[in-house]
């Protein structure tokens, strides 16, 4: 996810009307065939290039999908509106082109595995830390282009020079914050200088892992201050895909046989992917029940009831609760700045009063453990810098008991005639709202959740579910009282750049303006030199001591509370028509559509072939 992820496309239910997709995936095989025109966007060429080709998905039948060719792929839960660009590094870049999503039509030099960490190799090789500032990739052999040209370390170069202060304003800017520079050693290496200060190379390998690569041909042919809002309808990519039709109701690619990877990935069976786009969840969920969608990446309420009640060919990564590996940590976030919820105690009882067991059991269908007071993910790759002492020292959990013993005891705070406490300075502890984006179904429950444990210990919460996009100009402009919203994810700079988004002062603006990470404002002098010290650290060790005391002021200053432990992207599928996805009785793969997830393209097979 960049950081944060604003995606006005959302990531449960859609939040633009939108066409509902018909009951017969003929009807996208159709669409995909038709002449550019009319509604159908027109995917001209945007720059330069020859003719890319590509496979055809036919017309034959399939078991299971009337009409719908067997050798196309449908996917579910990455698009949630009617697609209006393919620009890699515009500002809201749409499936498959935006940042963290599968690499079908671009590539990035290195692919992050939610496991542990590892980089595994992309365009490039492998990872070479030639010395502590100096980190080299070697491109594989024969990389190329769509339309036929060569990739090369200049291309590298320039994609990750275009995002450098002075040139775009792009999700992966802030790199250059830690970056000294990009050079090609020769027409297949590339070199990566860190800065002794602020020395940071876990944002430097997040960086690599994450980047798309795009032809510096076809870019540098646009100007600086025209790529932003350049639409890149036909985009030139290196992945095993191509464009092929898009329009308000469906996505389509087509597999790209002149694929320069065969040989270090294989060949991807489907010959094509259609991404349709739904109105909502239940849309989707219906769909990946039927086998009219193949993979999914969506909330899905009690996915189990699919296999254990319906019987159906549907799995996600475990076979158990929780169903899901967690990679993200959805956040109460408090605006520190207004009256009663300035008080650290306050948010403190409003911490206690949290049903957690019900946000996980409820919003989240059991996919989640209650959370924890802390900013890094438990299990996973993320464990070894868990503070699970210290958690249990000082942390919090679900006591409405403990939240009134606050209220009452340090506070000295007595209830009104409407059951709402009020401070001893007159202070009511309440008429606060509590916003997240409308259709956000798992969140929108969540809120409810916390609104009403709220309510039970004397704490006036009510909440407002407006549209993503003016939920998250308010929420960058530090304008509400309450909000619920992600911080970054588990990727290769995690848990630092969660620490980071939620504690770090240093470039945030004053509230009134844009921010793009710490929303609330917060600021402990304690914290830049912790953050640089987990940044520099040698070992784990040295690396766990920072975060352990990052945690310890995060959690005696509660400027947010987790809510909820979430995967990175929900991983689902149904093997009517196509079989082999990784899970953790099978994990050739890890559990992602992004990064090095995308070997199960290359890996899963039709059924009956």
């Amino acid at each position: 996810m960049t950081n944060p992820e604003l995606d006005p496309a959302g990531p449960l239910d859609d939040i633009q009307p939108t066409a509902t997709w018909t009951s017969s995936r003929r009807r996208f095989l159709s669409l995909a065939g038709l002449a550019v025109g009319g509604s159908i966007i027109g995917l001209g060429a945007t720059g330069c290039g020859t003719a890319q080709t590509g496979s055809s998905a036919g017309t034959g039948g399939a078991k299971g999908r009337p009409g719908a060719s067997g050798d196309t792929f449908f996917v579910a839960g990455f698009q949630w509106g009617p697609p209006t660009n393919f620009n890699p590094v515009g500002a809201t870049p749409q499936w498959p082109t935006a940042s963290r999503q599968s690499q079908f039509i671009y590539e990035t030099l290195l692919r992050f595995n939610l496991i542990d960490g590892s980089l595994s190799p992309g365009l490039g090789k492998e990872l070479q830390e030639t010395d502590d500032q100096t980190l080299t990739v070697a491109l594989q052999d024969g990389t190329k282009w769509s339309d036929g040209t060569e990739l090369t370390a200049d291309d590298v170069v320039y994609s990750f020079e275009l995002g450098k202060p002075g040139n775009v304003s792009t999700n992966y800017s802030s790199v250059w914050t830690y970056l000294d520079s990009v050079t090609a050693k020769d027409a297949r290496t590339v070199e990566f200088k860190l800065k002794a200060k602020p020395y940071n190379p876990g944002s430097v390998k997040d960086a690599i892992a994450n980047v798309y690569i795009i032809p510096k041909a076809v870019w540098s042919a646009i100007g600086n201050d025209k790529i932003t809002a350049e639409t890149n309808l036909k985009p030139i990519g290196s992945g095993p895909y191509l464009m092929d039709k898009a329009d308000q109701t469906q996505v389509a690619l087509k597999r790209n046989d002149d694929y320069w990877g065969k040989t270090a990935f294989g060949t991807p069976a489907p010959l094509a992917i259609v991404h349709p786009i739904f109105k909502s969840n239940n849309d989707g969920d219906l769909k990946l029940a039927s086998g009219e969608i193949d993979a999914s990446q969506q909330f899905t309420a009690q996915i189990w009831k699919m296999w254990e009640d319906q019987k159906k060919p549907v799995s996600t990564w475990l076979k158990d609760k929780p169903y899901y590996l967690p990679g993200n940590l959805p956040l109460l976030i408090f605006n520190i700045n207004r009256k009663g919820l300035d008080n650290v105690l306050v948010r403190q009882a409003i911490a206690y009063s949290i049903d957690y067991p019900n946000i996980a059991a409820t919003a989240m269908s059991s996919y989640s453990d209650p959370a924890n007071a802390s900013l890094i993910v438990p299990t996973g790759y993320e464990s070894k810098f868990y503070d699970a002492a210290g958690v249990k020292a000082d942390g919090w959990t679900f006591d409405a008991d403990k939240a009134v013993q606050i209220l009452e005891g340090d506070l000295k705070a007595k209830k009104g005639s409407d059951g709402i406490y009020v401070l001893p300075d007159g202070t009511k502890l309440g008429g606060w709202e509590l916003i997240t984006p409308t259709g956000w179904t798992d969140w929108n429950t969540a809120c409810e959740i916390v609104a009403k444990s709220a309510k039970a210990i004397g704490i006036g919460i009510e909440t407002k579910f407006p549209q993503a996009p003016t939920m998250q100009k308010s929420m960058q402009n530090a304008d509400f009282d309450l909000c619920m919203y992600s911080y970054t994810g588990v990727t290769a700079a995690s848990p630092w750049v969660r620490f980071r988004d939620a504690m770090d002062n240093r470039g945030v603006p004053e509230a009134g303006k844009t921010a793009f990470f710490n929303y609330n404002r917060f600021s402990h002098p304690d914290v830049p030199g912790l953050l640089d010290a987990a940044a520099a650290a040698k070992s784990d060790a040295d690396a766990k001591s920072a975060y352990t005391a990052l945690d310890k002021i995060y959690r005696e200053q509660i400027p947010v509370v987790p809510l909820m432990y979430r995967p990175l992207e929900f991983y689902e599928f149904n093997e009517t028509n196509w079989t082999g996805f990784p899970t953790s009785e099978n994990p050739y793969a890890p559990p992602m559509w992004q990064g090095a997830g995308i070997n199960w393209m290359f890996k899963i097979k039709k059924v009956g072939a």
